[in-house]
């Protein structure tokens, strides 16, 4: 029986979402997120996995543990919200930090915030870790916190923008970076690194040097008219002492972040600041920390995640390329090469002290995320023993791929369900990403093509333009263009697939989220080849969404100001009176990434002009469906709604959302 017979069977698979490796090498730590008794919520949990043995549970409390890293000495240090005798008058359950001796036994409370404790970074016996502030006197936070608490107070009073992030509120804390020192049982000399940092810190990517003496960490500077650049900057520890190491009025920095072991450079992103005539870039940067001087490496390859090799002569990198997500080996001197040559995507860089190893997360498509060892001088690879098993997928998978009308290849991945065949072809459903800078190639819980193979459906997970891992022109050519020139390349893929006899072209459905949504509500109004189409946190009248969006300014770079062309030109709404294919509205209140009123007005759209349609509303939800519950309705209403309008079975209003 496979887990993607019953939904619930799925949400309840265990997840593995973080890599760390030992200073000696011996073990893996990682944080494994599991379902918890109540069935309804998700709890972690850290899971030591030795390099030549089987995993085994470290830690186990109600509150589940996050953002582990090692110690010099192979000791655990992680965040947890678990309760502790020495926290007196907790106004808020938040993360205090702990230790784990490398040799087992109990965790014990090392520090605490009354803002809780965030990311957490090590060198020696020297901790900086992020905490959120409350503006005034530290020694009374926890006494202030409380009485707002008791008095019913949530109003935040803003003096700059933005206000909101993906899917919480900023304020009235600001983002501070604390140091201490490894005690005997405690952190000692807990201070704040930069008191008069205001909102600099918002966000903060930072990074320890390895003698512990220097945060490299990301600096926000903000401008007139709501705009902002990020500089990064080093944080002398003993000091506080702040210098500017990058800056530039074209670019900003940041994750992911990485110090060279010799402590004489840094890896960053540099990503480049849009407008409407130029396009998104990102490129791998590394600048000497002393100078700040650098330059760009292995082009067009966007860095998702770095880490050095031990002797600081070059930097392995992860990136998309042609529908994975490869190692790649990128020396200061010479050109970059592939190190990995299978269909995988890779995260969690972690390498082994003498070089000769990187142990990672790898998965893709059709493989959960579990660690794995690669051989660096060879490329040959390992799957290692993980806590969470993956689970066979009902299906199979195939590579695709198109040549679009101005002559550019369009490739994308084809999940195939069990049994299709010329004779019994599956019906077809096509499956647009987010981002729009992004790509199909690595396992999706949220976006789980096998659920929808498992119920006999053809899934085409298509990269168009805008896609990462095919060159910059590959973005270009949709920069300002989003709707024509994306709905053109997935015509093109489609009728490929199409045209497949496994496939049956007269049962055809369409959906996606945030871009993919976008994407969703502009077929939904250029064209009548789908027979459903299914839209989740979807753009809709893209003039309103401009100045509701958490990010506004980063809109208006590619799309202008009020009033600008391209919103008339690119916005679905303006093809409301073309649409009659029936749409379901997928939407959670709590998304400030792509807010409610999107959804809200589209409903209300679809309702005056009579379109078939259904509105599925999450109330405690973002961008993202992330509760269990919730994630069973999501996919149940889903079905139940392709199988009426594709499958062309009777409507059944799914018991979960009854």
């Amino acid at each position: 029986m496979s887990a993607f017979d019953d939904i619930r069977d799925y949400v309840a698979l265990p997840r593995l979402l973080s890599l760390k490796l030992s200073p000696d090498g011996s073990r893996l730590i990682s944080t494994v997120q599991t379902l918890n008794p109540d069935g309804k919520s998700y709890g972690t949990a850290l899971w030591a996995i030795p390099v030549d043995g089987e995993p085994y549970r470290l830690t186990r409390s109600a509150k589940g543990e996050t953002a582990a890293v090692f110690t010099g000495a192979g000791d655990v240090l992680f965040t947890s919200a678990r309760p502790d005798t020495t926290v007196k008058d907790a106004t808020d359950e938040v993360p205090a930090l702990w230790l784990l001796d490398r040799a087992g036994g109990e965790a014990r409370q090392i520090a605490a915030r009354p803002g809780g404790i965030g990311t957490v970074r090590v060198a020696g016996d020297v901790v900086v870790f992020a905490s959120d502030v409350l503006d005034g006197d530290e020694a009374t936070e926890e006494e202030r916190r409380k009485a707002r608490k008791d008095a019913g107070i949530s109003a935040i009073l803003h003096e700059g923008y933005p206000v909101r992030y993906w899917d919480h509120d900023l304020g009235p804390a600001r983002t501070r970076l604390f140091t201490g020192r490894l005690g005997a049982d405690r952190l000692e000399d807990v201070r704040d690194l930069i008191p008069d940092a205001g909102e600099a810190l918002r966000d903060v990517t930072f990074e320890l040097t390895p003698d512990g003496t220097t945060v490299i960490a990301t600096w926000r500077r903000f401008l007139s008219g709501g705009d902002s650049r990020t500089d990064l900057v080093a944080i002398d520890v003993a000091t506080g002492q702040r210098r500017t190491l990058l800056t530039d009025v074209a670019h900003d920095f940041g994750g992911p972040l990485a110090v060279s072991p010799d402590g004489t450079r840094v890896a960053c992103a540099r990503e480049r600041i849009t407008s409407k005539d130029v396009p998104a870039r990102v490129e791998l940067w590394i600048a000497d920390l002393a100078t700040g001087e650098g330059r760009g490496y292995a082009d067009d390859l966007f860095p998702m995640d770095v880490e050095w090799a031990p002797d600081s002569s070059a930097v392995h990198l992860v990136a998309d390329y042609q529908g994975r997500r490869p190692v790649f080996r990128v020396p200061l001197e010479g050109e970059h090469t592939r190190l990995t040559g299978d269909d995988a995507a890779y995260l969690g860089l972690n390498a082994s002290a003498d070089g000769a190893f990187l142990y990672v997360m790898r998965s893709n498509i059709a493989l959960a995320p579990a660690p794995a060892r690669i051989d660096v001088a060879t490329g040959e690879l390992d799957d290692l023993p993980s806590p969470a098993p993956r689970p066979e997928v009902p299906g199979t998978l195939t590579e695709i791929s198109a040549t679009a009308d101005d002559g550019t290849t369009v490739r994308g991945w084809l999940v195939l369900p069990e049994g299709a065949s010329a004779d019994s072809p599956a019906p077809f459903l096509l499956w647009i990403h987010g981002g729009p800078l992004g790509s199909w190639n690595d396992w999706q819980w949220r976006w789980q093509s096998w659920i929808m193979a498992q119920r006999g459906y053809a899934v085409l997970m298509p990269d168009p333009c805008m896609s990462t891992g095919y060159g910059q022109e590959m973005i270009d050519r949709g920069w300002g263009a989003w709707g024509p020139r994306t709905q053109a390349d997935l015509d093109a893929i489609v009728d490929v697939a199409l045209a497949r006899d496994d496939i049956d072209h007269e049962r055809v459905a369409a959906m996606g989220g945030s871009f993919g949504g976008y994407m969703a509500n502009w077929l939904a109004g250029h064209t009548d080849r789908y027979q459903a189409i299914v839209t989740h946190a979807s753009l809709w009248n893209l003039d309103q969404f401009a100045g509701t969006t958490d990010s506004s300014v980063f809109w208006q770079r590619e799309f202008g100001g009020p009033g600008s062309e391209r919103y008339e030109q690119l916005s679905p709404h303006v093809a409301l009176d073309k649409i009659t294919t029936p749409m379901l509205v997928i939407h959670g209140d709590k998304d400030y990434r792509v807010p409610i009123g999107e959804a809200l007005r589209l409903w209300w759209d679809l309702q005056r002009n009579d379109v078939e349609s259904k509105f599925l509303y999450f109330p405690d939800e973002n961008h993202w469906i992330l509760k269990p519950g919730n994630v069973v309705a999501w996919y149940e209403t889903v079905l139940a709604f392709l199988a009426k309008h594709v499958l062309g079975e009777e409507w059944k209003r799914p018991d979960s959302v009854a």
